[in-house]
């Protein structure tokens, strides 16, 4: 090498004083009010409940059922300005798709939807449980978990997990302002897990934690069996809170 010549770039010595980026704020979230919100399963209590405090909150929100009428009917009593629509009409109009159904036909529901949330950011929330005389106890799916199912059946949706720990009874609840909890919110993409903790933000009392990816679902979707166990014991309808963040 002449003495003309530079070294390779990975080979330069980063020059001193060399000021790094400044790292990002964790509770910089993007702006998510002009989304449209569909809650797959929503005339159940859980997305029943999520579709009446997001549209409270000033969302669009589309109830989705196998039924129309359904869905319609729900969307009615909710108000809002709330939408009712078969499941694949609420997919397809929807910019974020919140699952909501009950586990046992989760596969189902997104088998059939597979084409309808092609680039749809899916938050599933879905708890796969089972009960005993014993209470409620966690299962475990053959993905790892009810998010980790839904990934391999939507290869081109963009899939994150929250809300799982939410009461339906709190949520459906018109004389509460605010709902007191932490969302944990998990998926491969910041960009994802950011539109969806900023989306757990418009709920006044809500906040949206980034816990972890995927692979983290199962332990989160369990929790709820600790939580109905919680709740039996001091009749409450308890949530979570992250301290110290």
């Amino acid at each position: 090498m002449t003495s003309t010549e530079s070294a390779p770039a990975a080979q330069q010595t980063p020059t001193a004083g060399t000021a790094k980026a400044p790292a990002r704020d964790p509770w910089d979230l993007p702006d998510v009010s002009g989304l449209v919100v569909g809650v797959l399963g929503g005339t159940g209590d859980q997305g029943r409940g999520l579709a009446y405090r997001l549209a409270r909150a000033g969302q669009k929100v589309i109830i989705g059922s196998r039924a129309v009428e359904r869905a319609q009917s729900a969307a009615l009593e909710l108000g809002l300005g709330i939408e009712g629509a078969d499941n694949a009409e609420c997919a397809r109009r929807s910019d974020i798709v919140i699952v909501a159904v009950p586990w046992e036909g989760h596969a189902r529901t997104l088998q059939a939807l597979r084409n309808e949330l092609v680039g749809k950011l899916v938050v599933d929330c879905v708890n796969p449980l089972g009960f005993d005389k014993q209470g409620a106890y966690a299962l475990k799916p053959e993905e790892g978990s009810a998010a980790q199912q839904a990934a391999a059946l939507l290869p081109d949706s963009r899939v994150t997990a929250a809300f799982h720990h939410l009461s339906a009874v709190l949520l459906q609840d018109e004389s509460l302002d605010a709902i007191d909890t932490d969302v944990l919110v998990l998926g491969e993409s910041r960009a994802d897990t950011d539109l969806v903790q900023a989306l757990a933000g418009r709920i006044p009392g809500m906040r949206g934690v980034f816990a972890g990816r995927l692979r983290g679902a199962h332990q989160v979707e369990a929790l709820v069996a600790n939580l109905i166990s919680v709740n039996r014991r001091h009749k409450a309808h308890a949530g979570l809170r992250v301290t110290d963040i």
